[in-house]
């Protein structure tokens, strides 16, 4: 028998249950603990390992995980993590982005309960994502590498679990998205021919940060062709310009850009700098007002926009994005001219957040967590 720690219920709580590994995940799988995948059952010795890394008192929630509110304790999100396959190393990452998830700005209640098909991307950069053995390369965001599959299933194992994100009864999502059981990788810093991600957003090269954001799967962007920068970039535009996301309802709306080493290589080669990159996109993906119904007009830009949309004309140019910075540009990928654009929610703001120790002290590697 092993003592299986409590994930729903209050903290503590635990249930007596065979050793059996398939008799324990019918245990989970019956009381909707699971991602429909198995899990390895997250025992209390299994638990204990996952918080070697954990500088926080176990039982005090770093967070509330909507819809639901449910309290998220470094034990609670130790016992999801466990479930998922991850290693105790990975742990802080894990903490990271539920913190970062749960800041208001990103609006995880709605992100958690809308029928939209959108699921919470986690990006990492930094030495420890070099040091977990993150794939920022070679198929980066698919399967194969135990990092980037088990943090991201063990944080959406924790919206579910603790947030109630259950399909059908707090998640809405009219299909879903295969994203749903892990969506995270690294950046490609060493492939990056600008400033990383985390240091566009303000913080030392050093540092270790987790971004976070609610995106669609990626919308493959082929282009082998194209021998300039421009040519690049006007097939990425024609790949964002599209009124079927929901980027272009939304005021605060941002629209992610993967760029493949070699594409962002020719880009930067031509001179451009990240930030003409992101004005660039936003004068070019912008559509007419025509292609939209009276409806869309009506229910979804004038309500959204008062008074830009009142008296316009057909012919008028809607931007995708409100702005030039709401182009969030990561470089990502092996080899191949393929880019890709992730649409938003919408209704959401990414929010980057650096690794820290319980005592404000930046963290740049795992070990400086300590062991317990």
């Amino acid at each position: 028998m092993s003592s299986i720690a409590g994930i729903l219920q209050a903290p503590g709580a635990r249930f007596e249950v065979s050793d059996d590994f398939e008799f324990a995940n019918d245990f989970c799988r019956e009381r909707g603990w699971t991602d429909g995948l198995p899990v390895v059952p997250p025992t209390e010795a299994r638990v204990a390992r996952m918080l070697r890394h954990c500088d926080r008192p176990w039982d005090e929630p770093v967070a509330m995980v909507p819809p639901r509110n449910g309290a998220a304790t470094p034990l609670r999100l130790a016992a999801n993590a466990v479930m998922a396959g991850c290693i105790a190393e990975y742990f802080p990452l894990v903490v990271l982005a539920i913190e970062a998830l749960c800041e208001e700005r990103f609006n995880l209640y709605a992100v958690q309960t809308t029928s939209h098909s959108c699921a919470p991307l986690i990006m990492v950069n930094g030495p420890v994502a070099r040091e977990l053995g993150m794939n920022s390369g070679v198929g980066a965001l698919g399967s194969g590498t135990r990092s980037n599959a088990s943090i991201g299933r063990a944080v959406r194992l924790a919206l579910v679990n603790i947030g109630g994100a259950i399909p059908g009864i707090g998640d809405m999502a009219t299909y879903g998205n295969p994203a749903k059981f892990s969506y995270c990788a690294a950046e490609n810093e060493a492939a990056n021919p600008w400033q990383p991600l985390h240091v566009e957003r303000g913080m030392p090269s050093a540092a270790s940060a987790v971004t976070v954001m609610a995106a669609e799967a990626p919308h493959n962007v082929n282009d082998p062709e194209s021998t300039t920068a421009e040519g690049i970039l006007g097939m990425i535009a024609s790949s964002v310009a599209t009124f079927g996301a929901n980027n272009a309802f939304h005021p605060a709306a941002e629209a992610v850009v993967l760029l493949s080493p070699e594409h962002a290589a020719a880009i930067a080669a031509a001179g451009y700098t990240k930030a003409a990159v992101k004005q660039y996109l936003y004068e070019h993906t912008r559509l007419p007002l025509a292609q939209l119904s009276k409806e869309n007009i009506e229910h979804r830009l004038q309500l959204r926009f008062p008074g830009r949309y009142t008296n316009a004309q057909a012919g008028e140019m809607v931007p995708i994005a409100q702005s030039a910075d709401k182009f969030v540009l990561i470089v990502m990928g092996g080899a191949g001219r393929h880019s890709a654009y992730l649409p938003s929610f919408g209704n959401t703001v990414s929010v980057t957040r650096m690794l820290r120790r319980a005592d404000g002290e930046p963290v740049r590697s795992i070990a400086d967590f300590g062991t317990r």
